[in-house]
């Protein structure tokens, strides 16, 4: 086992923790534990760009009101405000050090660089590197990183657990390495940038999505889980059963993209006057209820009547994808269907992502700002990333305190063993379709409580089968269990429909409603 220590150690390489890193790194020797899937993971795969007020027609108040009137109710104005304030400066930042922005050459452009619109939003207002954003992002800060002398990056340890010294604090994190090989990287300051939890269930939008594993752990040490009940399905994935998630941008209904049914007429405008520019909590419901009611599996996107220059000038990297799937964009519409995409809930934090646990931060995905409340706003998801890891560098510049020793001791582990962790397998597939079935774009209290009681037979199988040691594997789906069961709490606690979270129980808004607020303290006995 080795025990390098650090100043910092930053779990999670996408753009928060990328962006956090870059920015330590000016003033502090960071470690960045990187996993290899973090290649596939969301920050990649966003194509749409990232909101920011940049226009000279646009306003911080404008894009303020609608990030609030897109939470629907819940979000903290506070970080909302503070985010969006932060916004263009985080963008000048990213153009600074070179990503390539797709320019608007345009005659009487107001700004040097296109920007489109999305849902819910009321001005053109992302900024996009063509549909490939993400990618364009990633790359560029990845290039930095590797290029900076004062990070160190781990490519091949896969984090187990958090580390937490006699008197609560967190002092860094256990991992596994390929061969089997336990390492601790202690710190007196760790960030989690570990992404959501969308892996819980069965389909989602990226091909490597993180399962809320940095939540888990975090709340292990003592965090609070925030909103956890508010999981984003995406409205529009491309529908392939015998193929890898792709996921068919907002901005594709942004330009112009009409939303299908089976006898190829539009259905949104019945359903909302913002018809396909709706937020997407509206989008989604809309597209499972004509799945529902038709006998195809799913709806229709169709952007024929943009063109074909427009769709080669907008959307390369989705008319690429497409293609090689066999479906020409340009002359046919694509098949789309909901699939888990973003968690809106997460770890609690503060305006430099600090938790409750001393020692532990939490930014990007993984965290809960207040910022997306009840449903995240198309392409705020960036701009968190951006504003939050920048803040949070901020405040550890400030405040980290200097390497030293720890005396550590890891939790006896298994690293694999073949026979347990194929049947760990079949019950972590289990678990996704019991998420998926129960816990998605339409709730029930009695789907709700069928998911719990799945659920709690889902971890006795584990304790059965770790009775004598638990393995690696065994143990993650262990943290896996208690982040779905207390997802199923927060849902069954909220008592009303809202943003995110319907039930067909409670239609309508409580006048009273806050965010919910979990610890393991609230998981169900039995």
């Amino acid at each position: 086992m080795t025990t390098p220590t650090s100043e910092i150690l930053i779990i999670g390489g996408g753009v928060a923790g990328l962006t956090l890193a870059l920015t330590l790194a000016e003033t502090h020797r960071v470690a960045l534990i990187r996993p290899a899937q973090d290649d596939k993971g969301a920050s990649r795969w966003a194509q749409g760009g990232i909101a920011a007020v940049l226009s000279p027609d646009d306003h911080v108040d404008a894009h303020v009101n609608d990030t609030l009137i897109a939470g629907d109710g819940l979000c903290d104005e506070q970080a909302v405000r503070f985010t969006v304030e932060h916004g263009p400066e985080a963008i000048e930042w990213l153009i600074d050090i070179g990503v390539p922005f797709t320019p608007d050459h345009s005659s009487g452009a107001r700004y040097p660089f296109h920007l489109t619109r999305e849902g819910g939003h009321n001005a053109r207002r992302i900024i996009h590197a063509d549909d490939a954003t993400g990618r364009a992002v990633v790359d560029t800060l990845l290039q930095r990183v590797k290029a900076h002398a004062n990070i160190q990056q781990y490519h091949h340890l896969s984090v187990v657990g958090l580390l937490q010294d006699t008197q609560g604090a967190c002092i860094g994190a256990y991992a596994l390495d390929e061969h089997q090989g336990w390492h601790a990287l202690t710190a007196p300051n760790t960030v989690l940038a570990t992404g959501g939890a969308s892996g819980l269930y069965q389909h989602t939008t990226t091909p490597a999505p993180s399962s809320g594993e940095g939540m888990i752990m975090a709340a292990e040490l003592g965090a609070t889980l925030m909103n956890l009940e508010f999981q984003q399905f995406h409205p529009t994935c491309l529908y392939d059963p015998d193929g890898p998630a792709f996921l068919i941008s907002e901005a594709v209904r942004g330009e112009g993209g009409h939303l299908l049914n089976s006898a190829g007429k539009r259905f949104m405008p019945t359903v909302d006057a913002r018809a396909e520019l709706a937020p997407r909590d509206v989008v989604a419901r809309a597209i499972d209820a004509e799945i529902q009611a038709q006998a195809l599996p799913h709806v229709w996107l169709d952007i024929r009547h943009l063109g074909v220059d427009a769709i080669q000038h907008h959307f390369p990297t989705i008319k690429t994808h497409c293609a090689s799937r066999g479906i020409d964009i340009t002359q046919q519409p694509i098949p789309v269907v909901p699939a888990a995409h973003y968690s809106c809930g997460g770890v609690a934090t503060d305006l430099t992502g600090a938790t409750g646990v001393p020692g532990l931060f939490a930014i990007g995905e993984t965290a809960c700002t207040g910022l997306h409340g009840a449903n995240r706003m198309a392409s705020n998801s960036l701009l968190e990333c951006l504003v939050f890891a920048r803040s949070c560098a901020h405040a550890l510049q400030n405040t980290a305190s200097a390497a030293r020793q720890y005396d550590v001791r890891l939790p006896s582990l298994l690293g694999a063993d073949t026979f347990i962790d194929t049947q760990i397998a079949a019950l972590r597939k289990q678990l996704g379709a019991t998420m998926s079935q129960h816990v998605a774009i339409v709730r029930s209290n009695a789907g709700l409580a069928t998911a719990s009681k799945d659920l709690n037979e889902i971890a006795t199988a584990l304790d059965e089968l770790s009775t004598g040691q638990m393995t690696v594997e065994a143990q993650r789906l262990q943290q896996l269990v208690k982040l779905a069961r207390l997802t199923v709490t927060a849902a069954q606690q909220r008592h009303e429909s809202r943003g995110l979270h319907f039930t067909t129980d409670w239609p309508g808004h409580a006048e009273h409603s806050q965010p919910s607020r979990l610890t393991l303290e609230h998981l169900p006995k039995g």
